[in-house]
């Protein structure tokens, strides 16, 4: 959470995958305000691959 806005950083999204069929943040947000970033596109294996780095690593630190 940024001082007046949410930042999403992008190693730490996974754009959902993983959890939900669609990215929540653009789902609920009320405004269209979460465009993708065409900079920084990762096919749906990458993304399943960092959630699962992700994942592993907060059940390897507890």
């Amino acid at each position: 959470m940024g001082e007046v806005i949410y930042e999403i950083h992008p190693n730490l999204c996974t754009e959902c995958v993983g959890h939900h069929d669609e990215p929540q943040c653009q789902l609920f947000c009320p405004v269209d305000c979460i465009p993708l970033d065409p900079n920084h596109v990762e096919t749906r294996e990458q993304l399943q691959a960092k959630y699962e780095k992700l994942t592993d690593q907060k059940t390897s630190s507890n």
